[in-house]
C-alpha cells in the first residue's frame, strides 16, 4: 500500500504541488482575522468559579479595571508646590483617557472638615503655586495620616504619589479598546516627563497588564520566530547537506505555522501568550517528518537509485512510523484541551492541527517537490555513520553497565518529582523586557501592591451597611487585615464613617469612632454623597441598596501557594469571629492563585487519557504487546526525569509548566517509533540478532534521531527566551524533556531489548509479528 500511494504521489506530482499551494492559500487566509487580546479573562474559561464570583462583584460595583500612574519626583518629596502643580495636571489630563469613569488623586481627596454645624467638603489640594509652607505641612499631614490615602495614593514617606483611573471599558473589541487606553495614558506620562523632568513616571494596573500580554505575544511574534526558523534553517542544512531538501523542509515548515494559524483564525481563536507558542512548535516539529524522509532519500541516490525510485523506496519505509509519530504528537497536544485554560486548550489545538498538516504536506508535497527540483547529492562523510557505529559498539559492550546506571539515574530522578510545588506568581508572567514588569516592580517597592483581593460584605438588609453592629464586623476584620504580613492596605467604608463622625463633632479626635446610632451613620453617608461631585460617588465601595459594601485589601507581590494560604486564613478568621458576613473574596490574584493547582488536576486526566491511547495505538502498530509495553518505557520516563531535574534547579510547577507532561508525551514517542521501526525491521526482515539489530536502528536512524532533536532542543530553547514567563519555563522543560528522551532511545531502550530479547521474541514468534509497515515483508 505504502509503494502504491508512493507512486501515485510521484506521477501526479504537479497537481500535487498546485493543490496543496492552493489549500494552504485558502487556509492562511484566515490569518488576517487573528486579533491578539488584551484581557486577562481570557486565561479562564466561563464556568470558572472564581471568575463567576468576581464578575457578580464588578456587577453589583463599580468597575475596578485600574490604570495606576506613579509619580516619583527626584527630590523624594511629593509634598511641594511644584509636584502638586504635575498632581493636579495630570489629575485633569488623566479624565481624558479614553473609557476613564473615575480618578482619584491626592488634589481631588474629598478633604472634610467641620464648619460650625456645617460639612465641608473640598479637593485637598486647591491652587497648588499659591501654596504656602504651613499649608503643605497641613496637606502632608492629611494625607500621611488618612488610611484611604497611605499605602494606596500616596507612600508612607511621601516620595511617591499615584493617580489611580479606574476604567471600564465597553467590551465590544478590548483588543482595540485597551491599546486605546493605554495610549493616551503614555501620552500623558510622555508630557510629564517633558513638563516637569525631575518627575518619573511609572505605569500599573490592571489595564496595563492586560496590554503587557498582548505586547508579549507581539514581542515573540517578532523575536523567536525568526530565531527559531534561523536554527531550524541551520540545523536542517547541516543535516542534508543539500539547498534542494533545505529548501523543501523550509516550505514545509512555513506552510504548515500559515495553514495552521490561518485555521485558527477562521475559527475565530484569539492571539494570547501561550499560542503565540504553536508557529515555533510547528515548525520545530515539522522539521522531524522532513528529515526522516530526505535522509532515507539521499541515501538511497548515494546507492544508485534514480530521484522517484529513491524517494518512493523512503516513503515505503517511512510512511507509516511518520504517520504513527503525528498520530501520538497530536493525542499528546490535544491532552491541553483538559486544561481549564483557553489559551492552553487553544494552543494544544493548533499545535495537534499543525502536526497532522506537517505529515500530510511532508508526504505529499515534499516528495513531490524534492524530486522536481535539480540537487547535487554529495557523498555522506564516512564519519556520520561511523561515529554512530561506534556509539552502537560501545552500547552493545556495556549495555548491562548501561541498563543499571541509566536505570538508577532514572530512579534517582523520577524520586525527586515529588519535591517539586504547585506555586507561580503572575505578575512575573512578563520579564524585565516588558515595560509593564519594571514598572510595577517600582510600584510594588516603593508605593503599593498590585495584587487585591475584594470581598463584597452583606449587611443582610437593605441599608445594613449603616448598621452599628456591621460596621463593627466590618472594622475588626480591617483591623485584623491589617496586622497580617502580606497586606499593603485594606479600603473600607468604616474608615470614611469614622472620619465624618469626627467632623461633625468640631474634628475631635476623641470622635474618630463608629457612630453608635443606625440613622446618625445613615445620615452621615447621604450628607458626604450629597457632596461629592462628578465622577466620585460611593458605588465604588457600596451597592445601590447600600446592603452591601465592598472591602479591598491589597497585598504584596505572592506567590499562588501564599495566596490561596492567605485566603484561607481569612475566611477562617471570618468564621470565628465575623459569620454574619462571612464569604469569599475575589480577584484576578485569587483566580490566578487557583488557575495552576486546578489546571494541574484537569490535565493529569488528559495525560493518563493520553497514554492510554497512545500505548494501545504503539501496540496495534507494532503488533506485538509486548514491544508496545517496553516502548512505554522510554516515552514515560524522560518526562519524570525532567520534571525531577526541575525539582532542583527551580522546583515550582506553575501555569506553563504544568502543560509539559501531558504534551510531551507525543513528542518523545517519535524517536522510539523511529527506533523501534529500524530494530524490528532488522529482526524480521533481516533476521539479524539483537546485537545486530541495535546496530542497525544506529547505522540508519541514527543520525536523523540525533539531528531532529536538536532541531527539537534548540526550537524549545528559543522558545525559553521569551518574554511571556509561561512560555519559558515550558520551552526550557520541553527541551529538557526531549533531551532525556534521545538519552534514553540512545542508551537505555537498546540494553533494554537485548536484556528482554528472548521474552520479546516469544511473543514475536506467538503473533507473527511483522515490521510496522503492512508492506515490510517485500523488502
Amino acid at each position: 500500500m505504502n509503494e502504491t500511494y508512493a507512486n501515485w504521489i510521484l506521477t501526479h506530482r504537479w497537481w500535487v504541488i498546485a493543490a496543496i499551494i492552493l489549500l494552504v492559500a485558502l487556509a492562511g487566509s484566515g490569518g488576517r482575522l487573528l486579533k491578539f487580546s488584551t484581557d486577562y479573562r481570557v486565561f479562564f474559561s466561563a464556568e470558572n468559579p472564581q471568575l463567576t464570583a468576581f464578575e457578580a462583584l464588578q456587577d453589583t460595583y463599580t468597575k475596578n479595571d485600574n490604570l495606576l500612574m506613579v509619580l516619583a519626583p527626584a527630590s523624594g518629596d511629593v509634598f511641594t508646590p511644584r509636584v502638586f502643580a504635575a498632581i493636579v495636571d495630570v489629575t485633569e489630563r488623566a479624565w481624558q483617557i479614553p473609557y476613564s469613569l473615575r480618578v482619584d488623586s491626592l488634589s481631588n481627596y474629598q478633604h472634610t472638615y467641620a464648619e460650625g454645624d456645617d460639612l465641608t467638603v473640598i479637593d485637598l489640594i486647591e491652587d497648588p503655586a499659591a501654596k504656602t509652607a504651613d499649608q503643605i505641612d497641613q496637606i502632608r499631614a492629611i494625607a500621611l495620616g488618612e488610611p484611604l490615602l497611605v499605602r494606596r495614593l500616596v507612600s508612607p514617606q511621601g516620595h511617591v504619589t499615584a493617580i489611580n483611573v479606574t476604567v471600564e471599558l465597553p467590551g465590544k473589541n478590548r483588543g482595540a479598546e485597551v491599546p486605546i487606553a493605554v495610549k493616551k495614558a503614555r501620552e500623558i506620562a510622555a508630557y510629564v516627563e517633558r513638563t516637569y523632568p525631575e518627575i518619573k513616571v511609572y505605569l500599573s494596573g490592571v489595564v496595563m497588564m492586560n496590554n503587557a500580554f498582548a505586547e508579549a505575544s507581539r514581542f515573540d511574534m517578532t523575536h523567536l520566530l525568526p530565531l527559531a526558523l534561523l536554527f531550524i534553517v541551520v540545523a536542517v542544512l547541516l543535516q542534508l547537506r543539500g539547498l534542494v531538501g533545505t529548501l523543501a523542509t523550509v516550505l514545509v515548515i512555513l506552510f504548515s505555522v500559515i495553514a495552521a494559524m490561518g485555521i485558527a483564525g477562521w475559527s475565530g481563536v484569539p492571539l494570547t501568550g501561550p499560542l503565540m507558542s504553536a508557529p515555533t512548535i510547528i515548525m520545530t516539529l515539522a522539521v522531524a517528518d522532513c528529515v526522516h524522509i530526505l535522509t532515507n532519500w539521499m541515501q538511497g541516490l548515494r546507492r544508485g537509485y534514480r530521484r522517484r525510485q529513491a524517494m518512493a523506496e523512503s516513503l515505503r519505509l517511512n510512511l507509516t512510523p511518520v504517520f504513527l509519530t503525528s498520530v501520538t504528537t497530536a493525542i499528546g497536544f490535544l491532552t491541553l484541551n483538559f486544561s481549564d485554560a483557553p489559551p492552553f486548550r487553544h494552543l494544544g489545538t493548533i499545535s495537534a492541527l499543525g502536526v497532522m498538516i506537517a505529515f500530510v504536506l511532508s508526504v505529499t508535497f515534499l516528495p513531490a517537490l524534492a524530486t522536481l527540483l535539480p540537487s547535487l547529492v554529495r557523498e555522506r562523510r564516512r564519519s556520520d555513520g561511523y561515529r554512530m557505529l561506534r556509539l552502537a559498539d560501545w552500547v552493545i559492550r556495556r549495555r548491562r553497565q548501561l541498563l543499571v546506571g541509566v536505570g538508577a539515574t532514572i530512579v534517582t530522578l523520577v524520586a525527586l518529582v515529588p519535591m517539586n510545588e504547585s506555586n507561580d506568581v503572575f505578575v512575573h508572567y512578563f520579564d524585565e523586557r516588558i515595560r509593564f514588569r519594571t514598572d510595577s516592580d517600582f510600584v510594588v517597592a516603593n508605593l503599593t501592591g498590585v495584587y487585591f483581593i475584594d470581598y463584597s460584605l452583606d449587611a443582610g438588609e437593605p441599608g445594613g451597611v449603616a448598621s452599628p453592629a456591621r460596621q463593627r464586623q466590618i472594622e475588626a476584620l480591617a483591623n485584623w487585615l491589617r496586622t497580617q504580613p502580606e497586606v499593603v492596605h485594606v479600603n473600607t467604608i468604616t474608615d470614611i464613617f469614622k472620619r465624618l463622625n469626627r467632623n461633625l463633632h468640631g474634628d475631635a479626635d476623641a470622635w474618630y469612632r463608629l457612630p453608635e446610632q443606625r440613622d446618625l451613620a445613615a445620615q452621615y453617608l447621604l450628607l458626604y454623597e450629597m457632596s461629592l461631585p462628578y465622577g466620585l460617588d460611593l458605588n465604588n465601595q457600596i451597592d445601590i441598596d447600600k446592603r452591601a459594601t465592598r472591602m479591598r485589601v491589597t497585598l504584596h507581590t505572592l506567590s499562588t501557594k501564599e495566596v490561596l494560604a492567605f485566603e484561607r486564613r481569612v475566611y477562617d478568621w471570618m468564621e470565628r469571629h465575623t459569620p454574619e458576613i462571612l464569604t469569599y473574596g475575589a480577584s484576578p490574584t485569587v483566580m490566578f492563585a487557583h488557575i495552576g493547582s486546578r489546571n494541574i488536576r484537569s490535565l493529569i486526566s488528559g495525560a493518563v487519557i493520553a497514554l492510554i491511547l497512545i500505548s494501545l495505538l504503539l501496540m496495534v502498530a507494532l503488533r506485538s504487546w509486548r514491544y508496545g509495553l517496553v516502548s512505554l518505557i522510554p516515552n514515560l520516563v524522560p518526562a519524570g526525569m525532567a520534571f525531577g531535574v526541575w525539582a532542583l534547579i527551580d522546583g515550582e510547577i506553575g501555569l506553563g509548566v504544568s502543560v509539559v507532561a501531558a504534551m510531551t508525551i507525543g513528542i518523545v514517542v517519535d524517536d522510539t517509533v523511529h527506533f523501534l521501526n529500524k530494530y524490528l525491521r532488522a529482526r524480521r526482515e533481516q533476521g539479524l540478532d539483537a546485537a545486530q539489530a541495535v546496530r542497525y536502528a544506529f547505522q540508519t536512524v541514527g543520525v536523523a534521531l540525533w539531528v531532529t532533536s536538536i532541531a527539537l532542543i534548540g526550537g524549545f530553547l528559543v522558545l525559553a527566551t521569551s518574554s511571556f514567563e509561561i512560555n519559558s519555563a515550558m520551552g526550557l522543560l520541553v527541551s529538557i524533556v526531549i533531551a532525556f528522551a534521545l538519552l534514553c532511545d540512545f542508551l537505555f531502550l537498546p540494553p533494554l531489548l537485548m536484556r528482554l530479547d528472548g521474552w520479546l521474541q516469544q511473543g514475536a514468534r506467538g503473533h507473527g509479528d511483522d515490521a510496522l509497515s503492512p508492506t515490510s515483508t517485500n523488502a
